[in-house]
């Protein structure tokens, strides 16, 4: 492997490591903060609308500005905007004002939406350079800092640490990773080469003849794998540790801890997963992988019992770890265009993973965020029939956008 390959690698994982440790400081923090709040949870689906909002700004503008820039830029505005949010909702908490901390989310969606997308392309075109499987280590590497992050929730909350201090010493460690990490991203992937035809991730074409992606049904079908698995791992992202208080009786600092166990599920089923992707293929992981989620909801939705809610969150973590970073890779495998194939999937994953979760706190105010899960838990069974649409084979044609 070539030391700029390398370099890339290391970058990439340091860049998805960071808002795993964002999105994980908040989460075993939301408790405390809802509490600072007094928010309801309406109201808090109504604070994590910022989120949502935030999400289909960087979501929407991201593949766009990715052909016209190259992804460098876009994950580093994106970056910086996770790295500004911690603190913005930490102010927000300081001062009472649920508006600010909706701004800080909205940031945070933004940055997530918008940079993850991109970043996405990069690893993508990784992973068809070195021929090798690298989305689901990179992944993992968002697995393993929401793992680290809530590691450090879950003793800020034993320890009654103040939430302003902890959201910005967050803040200051995730910015010293940018910044380390930016200079070793190479300008100009997934950058449109003036000249060659190309196909925009929201379906137009820009030359005769060259299909939109939109109109692949292998490709729709994929997406719907991400947009059902992203979906399955964004609500415990938002809503696990209050799940796990208001639901199932558990206290904050074991709520906390029972989102450290999803993390370090999400973590393992990542990092081991590409042996089991090499050997039975695509389909048939996705496929199990989509049956291990929907029992862990299951799990956590219907039966009364605390120990077979920690059980379940298991087994909801192990099964979401690979449905989107493996349906990515067949996106990218799917036919030529392959950063607009990726640009697009992952558009429909990071709408479910950022937006869905935040409606499922109106569907929690009337009917409990247990049963709220039942939409997830649909979603995931869908996934399962759906899921043998990622056996595409590597093409041997090559993007025809991106500089490498």
């Amino acid at each position: 492997m070539s030391k700029t390959i390398a370099q890339r690698r290391w970058a990439l994982f340091a860049l998805f490591f960071l808002p795993g440790i964002g999105i994980a400081s908040w989460v075993t923090r939301t408790p405390a903060i809802r509490d600072a709040l007094g928010a309801s949870t309406q109201e808090m689906g109504l604070v994590l609308f910022g989120l949502s909002v935030g999400s289909m700004v960087g979501i929407l503008s991201s593949g766009a500005l990715v052909l016209r820039l190259g992804a460098r830029p876009v994950i580093a505005v994106g970056t910086i905007g996770i790295v500004a949010s911690l603190p913005t909702i930490a102010l927000g908490a300081a001062i009472d004002q649920p508006p600010v901390v909706t701004a800080g989310l909205f940031l945070f969606g933004a940055g997530v939406g918008g940079g993850e997308v991109a970043m996405n392309i990069e690893g993508a075109d990784v992973e068809q350079e070195t021929g090798k499987p690298f989305l689901p280590v990179l992944h993992g590497c968002f697995s393993l800092g929401t793992f680290v992050g809530a590691l450090f929730g879950i003793a800020a909350t034993a320890l009654d640490f103040p939430v302003v201090w902890h959201l910005c010493i967050a803040g200051a460690l995730a910015l010293g990773l940018f910044v380390w990490a930016i200079r070793l991203i190479p300008a100009g992937t997934g950058k449109a080469v003036r000249g060659v035809p190309t196909t925009d991730v929201g379906g137009g074409d820009t030359s005769v003849g060259s299909p939109a992606v939109w109109k692949d049904s292998r490709l729709l079908l994929i997406g719907g794998i991400v947009l059902a698995m992203a979906l399955a791992e964004g609500t415990a992202n938002d809503w696990l540790p209050l799940l796990m208080v208001d639901g199932h009786g558990f206290d904050e600092a074991l709520g906390s801890a029972i989102f450290a166990t999803f993390a370090a599920a999400m973590t393992i089923g990542r990092f081991v997963g590409g042996g089991f992707i090499t050997r039975y293929g695509r389909g048939r992981v996705l496929t199990v992988s989509a049956i291990f989620a929907a029992v862990g909801l299951s799990l956590v939705s219907f039966p009364d019992s605390q120990v077979l809610a920690a059980v379940g969150v298991v087994l909801w973590g192990l099964g979401a770890s690979l449905g989107f970073p493996v349906a990515l890779s067949a996106a990218g495998d799917s036919g030529p265009n392959s950063a607009a194939r990726v640009s697009l999937v992952a558009t429909l994953g990071y709408v479910a993973f950022l937006v869905g979760p935040p409606l499922l706190g109106f569907l929690g105010e009337h009917y409990g965020l247990r049963t709220a899960l039942v939409v997830p838990l649909l979603c995931t069974c869908v996934a399962a029939f759906i899921a043998r649409a990622a056996d595409t084979a590597p093409t041997d044609e090559r993007d025809t956008v991106g500089s490498r």
